[in-house]
This record gives C-alpha cells, structure tokens and sequence, in this order.
C-alpha cells in the first residue's frame, strides 16, 4: 500500500467517523414524537408532541 493510499483511507475512516458521532448526537438531541406522560409531585401531566 502506498503512502497516498493510506492517507486516503485515514482521512475517509476519519470522515465516517464523524458523520456517525454527528447522527448519534442528532439523535440524542433530537425529541422523541406522540405523547408523554408525566407522574410527579405537581400531578399527572400530558404532553403532545
């Protein structure tokens, strides 16, 4: 393998690798669809999303 060729790979895994921790943190953020339900000390609460 030549030198160039390894730093292609290098520089694409290094891409890859962040495309996948950018989606995992969007996911993380990103707030879940349809209804929660809340049991705590003010009451029930019931929230659309």
């Amino acid at each position: 393998m030549t030198r160039n060729n390894l730093l292609y790979l290098i520089i694409g895994a290094l891409i890859v690798g962040g495309g996948i921790l950018g989606y995992q943190l969007y996911q993380k953020q990103r707030q879940p669809e349809g209804v929660q339900i809340n049991v705590g000390p003010e009451g029930l609460k019931i929230e659309r999303r």
